[in-house]
């Protein structure tokens, strides 16, 4: 089958679609990569996907819509696909549309979050809902990566049959690493006994970045924070540069800025603890990540993240929006690393089983009839 995978950036494409992509080529079928141009399709090209770039834009200004929407139904009538795959709200709604206009036999969704679960004005959260409706008519396989939004697929007339497949990553890149922490930590001047706290993901507010800032701000002393991530160019809100000016002007060393790194596993294997402290998620690949690792998870009580850390046992589930009990739950692990240990490990045991990359892929792609 000739098969096309669509979605928004590149980031997209390369930390969501890459996995399927690989998976189904393994499988025999042609994969073509489709969304809007970008630095990291450099490695999906090295592996030798055909990318097709079209001008894809994250707002919801109907111009700009309008002109990806031409550019994917030219497109697709041009490829003549078996199977399109689209993924993220704008793009999977374009791209099904697009592909329902240019006749492809057999279309597909899969949602990473819908923006109507998502804090907002309350038309907003109405339009989100009214489209997702109106894409769920045009798709005959309708995935999620989390159990509840899935059941939210179903009980809101979006899809009767939306079956959730999780997220996944690959316990060969993501585990413990005696020799990467060793030599990380050395880079980074951790102290042996500093508890290294760890964020990796956008700089963007709903991320949680002020309130995690705040929260270390009540962490002892060997508390130590690295953020990893960056603001892409198509990133909207806040600017969160005063939030990190003013924790560094009291924190000092205690605050390091990692921006975008390649080696994120070995990020993970230095660190003791991750915080993800979102205001809303999908599934997080991220606290599948810090779970495989073996590190504790302190995460907000939202959806996605509650269906991955069991509160207690893997890590602390905590309120979002508030940096009062954020800095509660990071304080008790950084003064109790045997408790640390017992909870990665716990998180560790659960990533292996739910969130296998191999096991995650292979159930996608038998629902895509692959």
């Amino acid at each position: 089958m000739k098969i096309c995978e669509i979605t928004n950036v590149d980031f997209s494409l390369r930390h969501f679609l890459l996995p399927v992509m690989r998976g189904a080529r393994a499988r025999g079928h042609e994969v073509v990569g489709v969304c809007a141009e970008g630095p990291l399709l450099d490695i999906p090209r090295a592996e030798g996907f055909r990318i097709e770039t079209v001008p894809m834009a994250r707002s919801l200004n109907p111009v700009p819509q309008g002109r990806a929407l031409r550019a994917l139904v030219d497109l697709f009538r041009r490829e003549k696909f078996d199977l399109v795959h689209a993924h993220m709200p704008i793009s999977g709604l374009l791209g099904r549309a697009a592909a329902k206009a240019a006749g492809v036999p057999r279309i597909a969704y899969t949602c990473h979050g819908f923006l109507f679960n998502q804090p907002g004005p309350w038309w907003r959260r109405q339009l989100s809902l009214r489209l997702e409706q109106l894409g769920g008519r045009m798709t005959d396989v309708f995935l999620t990566v989390s159990e509840e939004e899935a059941a939210d697929a179903r009980r809101l007339g979006i899809h009767r049959e939306a079956v959730a497949v999780l997220n996944g990553r690959d316990p060969a890149i993501y585990h413990p690493d005696a020799e990467a922490r060793a030599t990380i930590r050395a880079e980074l001047g951790a102290a042996e006994d500093d508890c290294v706290i760890v964020i990796v993901s956008r700089l963007v507010r709903h991320k949680g970045h002020p309130e995690l800032l705040r929260a270390m701000e009540a962490t002892p002393p060997n508390a130590v924070l690295w953020v990893v991530g960056e603001r892409l160019a198509s990133d909207h809100g806040e600017d969160l540069e005063p939030h990190f000016a003013r924790a560094e002007a009291a924190m000092g060393r205690r605050i390091r800025r990692l921006g975008y790194r390649h080696d994120v596993g070995r990020i993970l294997a230095a660190a003791d603890v991750f915080c993800l402290p979102s205001h809303f998620e999908g599934l997080p690949m991220s606290v599948i990540e810090a779970m495989m690792t073996g590190l504790p998870v302190v995460a907000t009580d939202t959806r996605g993240p509650r269906e991955q850390v069991v509160d207690g046992q893997t890590g602390y589930l905590v309120p979002p929006m508030q940096d009062g009990p954020l800095g509660v739950a990071l304080s008790r692990l950084a003064a109790d690393p045997a408790l640390r240990a017992r909870m990665g490990a716990a998180g560790r045991a659960r990533a292996l089983d739910r969130f296998d990359e191999a096991k995650v892929i292979g159930r996608t792609l038998d629902l895509l009839g692959l």
